[in-house]
């Protein structure tokens, strides 16, 4: 019998349907115009380097141009906020790192990204790196740890702002270490790294991806990596634990993300699309030379890991006391 019950629910289930038609269409067509990828930093830096490599790539199994748009600023906030409140349709995703996960622990913000922004893929892992310009006259991390308690202090640029992993990684060596370090932070790899190499500072905490044509050349020095394993493309540089730094072991990552409410099935077909281009031997060698590892997650994986991240990013910042001053 087609009683008002009956009915109602047809009408329900009719009414969803409708709803649900245009974001399965959408998904269906997309894309059908230009991709903008945010990257929260400025160009030259690890993250920059990476989702420009994955952007070549996809752009050509998309069959639409994906473009890397550098918005920089208060550790990345000014980047996440502006994909955050970009459009869910499928035509803006960020590209970022631990940003994401620590930036609420440190600093005061109108939004949260773990609420504002949804986990696409992850992309990418890499260590973060010590950097130390020739005259500064070490050569290892044990010669640092010495000279430093010979001075008192230890100052060292970060191409990020306060809170990055670039800060976490120095503060948590210096906290092992017995030494204090003082971080001069930059606004963004790329300036940090033209003051390293002009001597204007001496030690840097850095990712390894702009860095290895300088370390290649002997222009810099690279004392330690952060990762439990050397990268295959520095052999030749010790872990922190390798360096007698027990338990230091840090992965800076980097993944794409979309706003909130972007349908499901787009970000979906994106990941896929990533995941195609990390097995792809181009991309995989392109990462290769810059000391980046290809790391393939289905977007539920990289969820569950970025709320694991976020976890052990706040443990980490009151461990090591890190705050806005």
């Amino acid at each position: 019998m087609f009683n008002r019950r009956t009915m109602g629910m047809a009408l329900v289930a009719a009414a969803t349907l409708v709803m649900a038609w245009p974001t399965a269409a959408a998904a269906e067509d997309w894309p059908t115009r230009p991709i903008r990828f945010i990257v929260p930093f400025p160009a030259g830096g690890s993250t920059d380097i990476i989702a420009r490599i994955v952007a070549g790539h996809v752009s050509k199994s998309l069959g639409q141009q994906i473009y890397v748009e550098n918005r920089s600023g208060a550790n990345g906030n000014i980047g996440m906020e502006a994909a955050a409140t970009s459009a869910p349709d499928g035509y803006t995703f960020l590209i970022s790192g631990d940003s994401v996960t620590g930036n609420p622990h440190v600093y005061k913000m109108s939004f949260d990204p773990l609420k504002v922004l949804q986990p696409v893929a992850q992309i990418a892992r890499l260590p973060v790196v010590v950097a130390a310009h020739p005259s500064l006259g070490v050569k290892s991390i044990a010669e640092l740890i010495a000279l430093s308690e010979q001075q008192g202090q230890m100052n060292y640029a970060t191409g990020s702002g306060v809170g990055s992993g670039q800060q976490v990684v120095m503060q948590w060596f210096g906290q092992l270490a017995g030494i204090e370090m003082v971080q001069v932070p930059y606004r963004g790899g790329g300036q940090a790294i033209t003051d390293l190499i002009g001597g204007q500072v001496k030690l840097g905490s850095l990712g390894a991806s702009p860095l290895i044509p300088y370390y290649k050349e002997g222009t810099l020095l690279l004392l330690a990596q952060s990762t439990e394993t050397r990268s295959a493309s520095l052999p030749d540089v010790p872990t922190f634990e390798e360096a007698g730094i027990k338990g230091l072991v840090y992965d800076q990552w980097v993944g794409a993300f979309a706003p909130a409410k972007t349908p499901p099935a787009i970000a979906a077909r994106l990941a896929t699309e990533i995941g195609k281009a990390i097995a792809d031997p181009t991309v995989r060698e392109a990462f290769l030379k810059v000391a980046v590892d290809p790391v393939i997650r289905t977007p539920e994986q990289f969820n569950d890991y970025v709320h694991a991240e976020y976890e052990k990013y706040g443990r980490l910042v009151k461990q090591l006391n890190i705050s806005i001053n």
